[in-house]
Formats: C-alpha cells, sequence, structure tokens
C-alpha cells in the first residue's frame, strides 16, 4: 500500500536519487538502473525500494505541475488562454481529466492544496493527482 505523502507545511522527504543511465546501457531491456546486477535480496528488496518511492515522489511532483500549468493555460485573464479541449488534446489527457487537473491547478496556486501530492484539494473529494487520464 502507498505511503501517505506529506502535507504542505511538512518538509518533503528526499527520495533515493534517480540516476540518469548510459545511453548503450538503457537500450538493454534487461537493464533497469543495474537492478539486475545486484545479487543480494536485501540489497535489492532495499534498492528497489528506494527507486519505488523516488519515482512515486516525481510522479507526485510532475502531477503538480502538470496541474499548475493547466489551471494557468486555461486562465481567463490570459489574452492567449486555451480551452479545456486544447489543454486536454495537449497533456494527453480526456476534457473530464483535464477540468479537474485545471481546478486541482488553482488550488495549488492558490495555496490551498492539503497535501503535496494530489490528495484533497479544497473539499471537493475527488483525488485529482490519482485520476486515470484516458
Amino acid at each position: 500500500m502507498a505511503e501517505p505523502t506529506p502535507r504542505r507545511n511538512e518538509p518533503r522527504l528526499r527520495p533515493a536519487p534517480l540516476l540518469f543511465e548510459p545511453t548503450q546501457v538503457a537500450d538493454d531491456p534487461e537493464h533497469f538502473f543495474d537492478l539486475e546486477s545486484i545479487d543480494d535480496p536485501r540489497a535489492l528488496l532495499a534498492r528497489a525500494t528506494e527507486l519505488t518511492h523516488a519515482f512515486r515522489a516525481a510522479t507526485d511532483r510532475a502531477v503538480e505541475y502538470q496541474a499548475m500549468a493547466a489551471a494557468q493555460l486555461a486562465d481567463p485573464r490570459r489574452f492567449d488562454r486555451l480551452t479545456t479541449a486544447a489543454i486536454a488534446e495537449s497533456a494527453e489527457w480526456t476534457e473530464d481529466y483535464a477540468r479537474k487537473m485545471i481546478e486541482y491547478g488553482r488550488e495549488l496556486l492558490r495555496g490551498g492544496g492539503e497535501n503535496a501530492s494530489g490528495g484533497e484539494a479544497g473539499g471537493s473529494g475527488s483525488d485529482h493527482g490519482h485520476v486515470d487520464p484516458v
């Protein structure tokens, strides 16, 4: 089960660094962050768990930035405002998901998001950070 994410006023934990893999190694489908070279199952579990937490944290933060960008692009005060349909197409979302992300982004921009990873925002009851976009 996923661990709860920190609230806005709590410091973020720094996950394990996501190190970039060399190009020739990344082309090998059996290679993944050098996990295949770890023989000790305890060490493998520890490193794989670190990577899992790092990817989750990165995903949560990326969703926040997506939402804030969507809200800014949909802002009616912008002369170059995009429609919900245009934002959805650009991000490869459904229009319904784009509407939810725009609202979530507005909550984040107002500082009203309850937590930093896509949880409740403004008491809407929707889990904006984990809605399937397709």
